[in-house]
């Protein structure tokens, strides 16, 4: 598989790069970013994906967020697709919640979505097996993250695959996407009527299906003002306490739904996978 470079440049003694190439899960061109940490010329290093939010490409994480730093520090390689598929023959929609840049992680089975809209399948199967054919890391030690729509994609994709993530977090993630309006408007548009099939989507209702013993870390700025009707970290809480799942869930005053706030709190994260990711 042809990988174009976008750009590589030296940071904190590893490279930060941005690549492309065709994607046959989303069946067009994918842009991802990969931050190799120095650790990496020596060997594989553990890997985290980040999965971005509502609008997002590759490149707001990779920029704003900071993480290059802490993962030199960690030694972690960290791996940023964008969010959606794109493109000129890509359907689309005019809402910013849904269409480009709106594409939840999830495989779509709805006309005229369906062609394109399996991000899912990209994200837990094709970009994975990708970055270990390309890149110096070691998949046995993946971890995956995200912010809001990206935090719920990651909950989502880590919690059904044990096997793939052993550590999970997620910033001001959408908890319950079947029982909010982003969430209702995205899950019917790609999946259709059946909320039954939106389960399989949805965080809180997986924690209920799936039981294992991996942590995970969540961070809500209590300053959100997506945290009452979008976010309500209070339903994953709930299902974790009534399951027994071990969750750090950190309420944070004064903290919004803005890259400050992942800036400010991404060296946690780094830390609780690089724990999670060290052996």
């Amino acid at each position: 598989m042809t990988i174009e470079t976008i750009g590589e440049n030296k940071c904190f003694g590893g490279v930060q790069g941005v690549y492309s190439h065709a994607a046959e899960s989303t069946a067009c061109a994918m842009r991802f970013s990969v931050y190799l940490p120095p650790q990496a010329e020596a060997g594989p290093v553990p890997v985290v994906y980040w999965l971005s939010g509502l609008t997002c490409t590759e490149e707001n994480f990779t920029v704003k967020a900071g993480a290059q730093r802490y993962a030199a520090e960690a030694g972690i390689a960290i791996v940023a697709p964008d969010t959606s598929p794109r493109g000129d023959g890509v359907a689309d929609d005019d809402g910013y919640d849904f269409g480009q840049g709106a594409g939840f992680y999830v495989n779509a089975t709805e006309e005229p979505w369906r062609a394109h809209y399996r991000m899912y399948d990209y994200v837990v199967e094709e970009l994975p097996a990708l970055i270990a054919s390309r890149f110096p890391v070691d998949p046995s030690r993946a971890g995956i993250m995200g912010h809001s729509m990206g935090g719920h994609g990651a909950l989502v994709c880590g919690l059904r695959n044990p096997d793939r993530y052993r550590s999970i977090s997620a910033f001001a993630p959408i908890c319950a996407p079947i029982r909010c309006p982003w969430g209702e408007k995205a899950l019917a548009g790609y999946l259709g009527s059946d909320r039954e099939a939106w389960k399989d989507y949805d965080a809180t209702e997986l924690i209920r299906r799936i039981r294992d013993d991996r942590a995970i870390l969540v961070d809500q700025g209590l300053a959100d003002g997506f945290l009452a009707e979008q976010l309500k970290p209070e339903l994953l809480e709930e299902a974790c306490r009534e399951t027994g799942r071990p969750l750090t869930l950190n309420r944070r005053t004064g903290y919004d739904h803005s890259y400050y706030f992942i800036a400010s709190i991404i060296g946690d994260h780094i830390r609780h996978h690089a724990a999670a990711l060290a052996v």
